[in-house]
């Protein structure tokens, strides 16, 4: 049994360009390292986690594995991963972001919590996008990732399309993802500190 948890990333000079407006370059870099950074903590906390990848052009200097984005956007990116989890073996893929600044072990660890055959899926805070997903393999090797609009509803259907429950996961630090100004108060540890 080998869980792997993947973490899409963008470079660091195209992340967040929606927070453009209220935080220059300088201080987007350093919110979205801190969040990274968290993210990844988190995840090395978490027992039953067995591997963390990156997937991206960086590993935006951390101690992970880096897997290629292949292009094509975040749903490639992702069935490439998933593709390659599949043939390495593994038990389960946890799909996290890396823009969660509340996140914890013990989100992660929500994510595990689940039978053998489950999908588990978590909303963001306006329970319409997707945060997280934890699917098990090889029971979900063709799963469609459908990251956009209305992206937790699409990955409902897709666990139902390959006959596979599916369960909601809804905590804090799982829903808090930060991609507008107002998101902002959720991520002020993680923000520059102003001289």
């Amino acid at each position: 049994m080998t869980t792997r948890v993947v973490i899409p990333v963008k470079p660091p000079e195209t992340a967040k360009l929606r927070l453009s407006g209220v935080l220059s370059p300088a201080a987007r870099g350093v919110l979205v390292a801190a969040m990274l950074g968290r993210v990844v903590a988190a995840a090395r906390d978490t027992p039953g986690v067995d591997e963390i990848a990156l997937i991206g052009p960086s590993r935006h200097g951390l101690d992970v594995a880096l897997m290629p984005d292949p292009g094509g956007g975040l749903n490639a990116a992702l069935q490439a991963a998933l593709l390659a989890a599949v043939e390495d073996g593994a038990s389960r893929l946890i799909v996290l972001p890396g823009d969660l600044p509340q996140i914890t072990s013990q989100d992660i660890a929500l994510l595990l919590s689940t039978r053998d055959n489950e999908v588990l899926i978590a909303p963001d805070r306006h329970a319409n996008g997707t945060n997280a997903l934890s699917l098990p393999l090889p029971e979900a090797a063709i799963f469609t990732f459908a990251f956009g609009t209305d992206s937790c509803a699409a990955h409902q259907a897709a666990a139902a399309r390959l006959g596979l429950t599916h369960r909601l996961i809804a905590t804090p630090g799982l829903a808090r993802d930060i991609d507008l100004p107002q998101d902002l108060t959720d991520a002020s540890s993680c923000l520059p500190k102003e001289p």
